[in-house]
């Protein structure tokens, strides 16, 4: 038998006294989030939990804790508990004295780029100047209606595969420079972030892991949310404004409108809540929801099994009891039941539209590049349908590419 008491968790006697690790604490509603910046994970503690946090950090006892509590509630609390779950989710450094070990925390993305660097991101004057700058832009358009955008204007070349490319340059240009958005301001407030590709249905996106944004206050959080559209939003306006001071008809005015409507493209997307997109985590901080999609998927369930295995007499009871939302709040109560309607509806919309259309245009634009091969096409015609099994076939492959990664990361996580 080998000897593993180096191995076993420190014990926890009631003169233990333990050191946190540094920790954020904010209020939120009738709860407070505690959590731990460095490795993005945060829990919802009712006040008497947060209090316990804090006598904890001053170095008390887990017995003077419990007395403290008593006093100050007139209740009873198991504290030794309570530093269990606080070493599970790895927010101590050491019980008595013996250290924790520590988990490895997540990789952010740019680890150089430091808060200081970044923290005009969070400046309170930046909305404002965003917002003169949209204001500017839209006054042009009301005086040129002729500079709205038209998907014609995509079409700035007449050889598709310069458009193709240019267009897919650009957009993936814009995409990263949306990303790059929410990781500055994130990290303004001190939130590690990190890039990683991942997929939204049939959608291929770039996404930014900034959970811990949670531990920040409302405004850096919401500013962090919208940070992505509002850089958006910021080169629309621009380019709107150096189109119209550029002559109509130059190769130099139809590359503007093309950019101007591609970056345009993507705003609409993020309506599209149901696929948690930037404005889903705004609608999620507003309703005060911890997890508003996850909570949705979970009664969207609830109500489609109910509906195709009617309750039977006399189990109404239990079936109530079944309901997942039940044990949330009142006001989530409520924002995750509507949600639920709002993530069936809008999946069941994405997944039929592309069955109708986007997956045969795929196809057929595919089979037109194949047909389009050969030395009786010439050059150019070659080259376009080159490009065009390139660009689509390509993203294609990286959109199973990066579902089957991200499936596999998910199911490894889980079974740590």
């Amino acid at each position: 038998m080998t000897d593993t008491a180096a191995d076993d968790p420190p014990r926890i006697g009631p003169t233990t006294r333990v050191v946190l690790h540094d920790l954020a604490v904010r209020p939120d509603r009738d709860e407070w989030i505690v959590g731990r910046m460095a490795t993005r994970t945060f829990v919802a503690l009712p006040a008497a939990g947060a209090r316990a946090v804090e006598l904890l950090r001053e170095g008390r006892s887990v017995t003077r804790t419990e007395e403290t509590l008593r006093a100050e509630t007139g209740e009873e609390f198991d504290i030794t508990d309570f530093v269990g779950d606080l070493t599970a989710l790895g927010f101590v450094a050491r019980i008595g004295d013996r250290p924790v070990p520590d988990v490895e925390p997540p990789r952010a993305s740019l680890p150089w780029l430091r808060p200081r660097h970044v923290r005009l991101a969070l400046h309170p004057v930046l909305p404002l100047l965003v917002g003169a700058l949209l204001t500017a832009a839209l006054v042009v358009l009301v005086r040129r209606p002729d500079l709205v955008p038209g998907y014609r204007d995509l079409l700035w070349s007449r050889h598709g595969s310069v458009v193709l490319l240019s267009g897919a340059a650009a957009g993936w240009a814009l995409l990263l420079a949306h990303e790059l958005a929410h990781l500055v301001t994130a990290r303004a407030a001190g939130v590690p972030g990190k890039m990683r590709l991942g997929t939204r249905l049939q959608f291929l996106v770039m996404q930014t892991d900034i959970s811990g944004i949670e531990l920040a206050p409302r405004r850096h959080r919401l500013t962090a949310y919208l940070a992505g559209i509002a850089l958006n939003l910021s080169v629309a306006s621009s380019l709107v404004l150096v189109l119209a001071a550029t002559e109509t008809g130059t190769t130099a005015h139809r590359l503007l409108a093309a950019a101007l409507l591609l970056t345009l493209l993507p705003l609409p997307f993020q309506c599209m809540v149901f696929t948690r997109t930037d404005l889903y985590f705004v609608l999620q901080d507003l309703t005060g929801c911890r997890d508003l999609y996850g909570d949705g998927l979970a009664y969207a369930r609830y109500r489609f099994r109910r509906a195709v295995r009617p309750v039977r007499r006399g189990h109404r009871a239990e079936a109530a009891r079944d309901d997942p939302s039940a044990r949330l709040p009142a006001h989530e109560r409520r924002a995750v039941r509507i949600y639920s309607v709002v993530l069936v509806v809008g999946t069941a919309a994405c997944l039929t539209f592309m069955a109708a259309v986007t997956l045969p245009v795929d196809l057929a634009l595919l089979a037109r590049a194949v047909r389009g091969l050969g030395p009786e096409h010439g050059l150019a015609g070659n080259a376009d349908a080159v490009t065009v099994l390139v660009v689509l076939g390509g993203v294609n492959v990286l959109w199973l590419v990066t579902w089957w990664r991200n499936r596999r990361s998910r199911r490894a996580a889980s079974a740590g």
